[in-house]
């Protein structure tokens, strides 16, 4: 109970949409910019200007040093996850390419492509999923036709959960000359990623989920062997060679037009910090003791269908689920007016998804996502009070 109130304490099962609560460093660090530096990066020689820089630089590099990226001038700081994904998709293909997507996609990837596609300038083949929302590589391997310039898929599904063979894709895409455009706003910060491992050329995120960091934030690596292939999309003030009205070729200016998001990205720096104290394995290992909690609780409730993989190991921590009688949305409102629960209802910006889960027509699911701050004792009030809500015909 909230002691100010007497009322049922918050509990925030939404990271998959940003996470929150932040820890303390991310408040710290956003604040003591406001208040004390306030100054752009890379356009000023005074003190607090050379800190600020100094301190995005070494943003950058943890950033870079956490998906794999040898090299932190690859590292673009975005607006967001969906502003990544349009830096490549629309910085990349080109009249008659074709492309390679999946039905496991969110709309920052099926939108723009749906708007090339739709003016003629490309092709798209959308790849089907199985059952447990998996994607099967030797799918993917079928698709490839000599235009192929693309591959873009998720990582991980914000709807099932389940974590895609990006690694088996990826080395499918490289044998085969094509790029492989990677969104890992669900796993980045949630799984040890390495873009040399998993074979990825671009890898977009957020940085306001699993990164810790503010909304208004995100990152896209490139691989340094696909740079020069990637034109950019915005030009603008960089700080840097001003006396030249073309853009930089240079990166990480060649993407990076106009003034960062200094506030939010030192925010970030701070979470990725918390994220290498507390280890990303470390993190992913308590986010799965407490996924299978929540599943085993959820399995003995009747009428209640759990989407996508049955285990932990196979998702990141995020569980959606639907209850036979009850819309999506009634769900999500009575969890948060009754318990103070509060969770994703709806489609969640990925129609595809829910099609080949035949959840589209009722509304879509009830979504659960976890967060490093969620404790048992939130499972177990999620689990108690949707068992209440599944047993009650009276409850709205």
């Amino acid at each position: 109970m909230c002691p100010d109130t007497g009322e049922p304490a918050r509990i925030y099962l939404d990271n998959a949409a940003t996470s929150w609560p932040k820890p303390e460093a991310v408040y710290i660090a956003v604040d003591h910019y406001q208040r004390q530096l306030g100054a752009p990066a890379g356009r000023g020689g005074y003190a607090e200007a050379i800190t600020v820089a100094q301190a995005v630089n070494d943003a950058r590099r943890k950033v870079a040093r956490l998906v794999g990226l040898a090299d932190p001038s690859h590292l673009i700081f975005t607006l967001n996850g969906t502003d990544s994904l349009n830096l490549v998709i629309h910085g990349l293909l080109g009249d008659g390419d074709h492309v390679i997507t999946s039905d496991v996609e969110h709309n920052s990837v099926l939108r723009p492509l749906t708007h090339l596609e739709t003016a003629g300038r490309i092709t798209v083949t959308r790849v089907g999923c199985g059952a447990g929302g998996v994607v099967d590589p030797a799918d993917i391997r079928a698709a490839i036709r000599p235009a192929t310039r693309l591959i873009a898929l998720s990582h991980a599904s914000n709807v099932t959960g389940a974590v895609q063979p990006i690694e088996a894709i990826g080395r499918i895409a490289r044998e085969a000359g094509v790029l492989l455009l990677c969104d890992a706003a669900q796993t980045i910060g949630h799984l040890p990623l390495d873009m040399e491992r998993l074979h990825v050329d671009f890898l977009a995120a957020s940085g306001h989920k699993g990164l810790l960091g503010p909304l208004g934030t995100g990152v896209l690596a490139i691989r340094p062997a696909a740079a020069a292939r990637l034109k950019s999309v915005r030009q603008g003030g960089t700080g840097t060679q001003s006396d030249e009205t073309r853009q930089p070729e240079q990166l990480p200016w060649k993407f990076e037009a106009g003034n960062l998001n200094v506030p939010g990205i030192l925010g970030l720096r701070a979470g990725v910090e918390f994220l290498a104290e507390r280890g990303v394995m470390e993190l992913h290992r308590e986010s799965q003791d407490l996924t299978t909690q929540l599943l085993a609780g959820f399995a003995g409730i009747k009428g209640l269908r759990v989407m996508g993989p049955s285990t932990s190991d196979q998702r990141v921590p995020l569980v959606s689920v639907t209850i036979e009688g009850y819309d999506p949305q009634e769900v999500a409102l009575g969890l948060d007016a009754g318990y103070r629960i509060q969770v994703r209802s709806g489609l969640h910006c990925a129609p595809a998804m829910h099609r080949s889960l035949g959840t589209h027509a009722s509304g879509g699911t009830i979504r659960f996502s976890l967060g490093p701050f969620t404790t048992a004792s939130d499972i177990d009030a999620a689990v108690g009070a949707v068992r209440e809500l599944a047993s009650s015909q009276m409850w709205i």
